[in-house]
């Protein structure tokens, strides 16, 4: 026993130290994702999440609006191959809407209807939604308001030409690098960190704005402070008041916030797949939700369409290999929300992995859209 206790006391000691140099040395945040990843068994950030966070309510309505269940509900099967995959990527929900209504529904892992799950990336399409209400509400400008006049602290030599569009389109020449598994890439640091405001504003804009697309979570964070600065609400009492409750949502979402309650813009909304689904709908329907314009129609077409590169507007993904127009939300474990507006459809896919890209998405994605057209087009 007393061995034992001696390797217990050397292990927690160690770990002091660790934290101690990681405090001293401006790496505090890697206590925190050690911590979150580690010592929970993971080795990385995980769509569980949310228990390990700071976090705001955004708040469901009084009364919601449920899915109509489809009179084919789950009597197609889902295709092998769809099967095959989804069991190799870890998937715990997935959700086929067609015609607005639940076509075919799946769980596991002991997940179920009501099981919030993280979105990551998702969430930079609702952060863009978020902009564009306040521009329509006239809060802000337009897309072409520079983001100085919001954030004057911004630094960088190209800093005075930064546009609110910039963000959204991934165009911002902001110095960040998107490495996930580097502990010490600023990804990291803004994830697991204490100020991802502060840390935002040490980041200069180094190349010339609108010019190459570049895919950084710092510009989502820039574009949700830039609202923020604009509203002096967080951006779950935005979400709260602009969509939840518009969409009519069952459920209460989470959103991941640092410890002086910023949200973390670019990522971390957690709901369920049902709830998720309603992003999908009113995408679906150029912005309307049932006789409600919660987003101009004219926005909705210029976000799915490719703004600098032909797969990636205004924070929504782009695909045309199909046969068919695919627009979509997207999560680096493999969260999906696929609108296909021909087939009338919405399909949503969260889960624990995703498959290596082939082209500009992961294999997975492409798996998804294939067997679900099958599936509805052999119905």
């Amino acid at each position: 026993m007393k061995k034992l206790l001696k390797i217990i006391a050397g292990i927690a000691i160690a770990l002091a130290l660790v934290v101690a140099i990681a405090e001293l040395t401006g790496n505090g945040y890697l206590a925190k994702g050690l911590w979150a990843c580690y010592l929970h068994g993971n080795n990385s950030a995980t769509i569980d999440d949310l228990k390990y966070f700071d976090s705001h309510k955004v708040e469901a309505p009084a009364t919601s609006w449920p899915w109509p269940i489809s009179p084919a509900y789950n009597k197609i099967e889902l295709p092998a191959h769809l099967q095959e995959v989804l069991a190799k990527t870890q998937s715990v929900a997935f959700l086929v809407i067609q015609n607005d209504s639940i076509l075919s529904e799946h769980y596991w892992d002991n997940y179920t209807d009501s099981s919030l799950s993280n979105s990551f990336s998702m969430a930079k399409s609702i952060t863009t939604m978020l902009a564009q209400i306040a521009i329509q509400k006239g809060i802000l400008k337009d897309w072409h308001q520079k983001v100085k006049t919001l954030l004057p602290e911004l630094k960088g030599a190209h800093a005075d030409e930064l546009e609110l569009w910039h963000l959204s389109t991934m165009s911002s020449g902001l110095e960040w690098e998107e490495a996930y598994k580097n502990p010490f890439a600023i990804t990291a640091k803004a994830y697991y960190g204490n100020h991802v405001s502060e840390l935002m504003l040490t980041l200069p804009i180094v190349d010339q704005p609108g010019k190459v697309y570049n895919y950084q979570s710092g510009n989502t964070e820039l574009l949700g402070m830039c609202i923020m600065k604009a509203t002096g609400k967080s951006l779950a009492d935005l979400a709260a008041e602009w969509l939840w409750k518009p969409l009519q949502a069952e459920h209460n979402a989470q959103w991941h916030t640092d410890a002086q309650g910023t949200e973390l813009c670019y990522c971390c909304f957690n709901t369920d797949a049902r709830d998720f689904a309603r992003f999908g709908k009113m995408m679906l329907h150029q912005g309307n939700w049932n006789g409600t314009q919660i987003i101009d129609s004219s926005f909705v077409k210029m976000a799915t369409i490719g703004a600098l590169v032909p797969y990636y507007g205004y924070s929504f993904w782009l695909d045309d290999t199909h046969g068919t127009k695919v627009f979509a939300q997207r999560g680096i474990l493999g969260q999906y929300i696929i609108t296909i507006p021909e087939y009338n459809l919405v399909v949503v896919r969260l889960g624990k992995h995703a498959l290596p890209k082939k082209g500009n998405h992961p294999e997975d994605f492409h798996v998804i859209i294939e067997e679900v057209l099958k599936m509805v087009k052999h119905s």
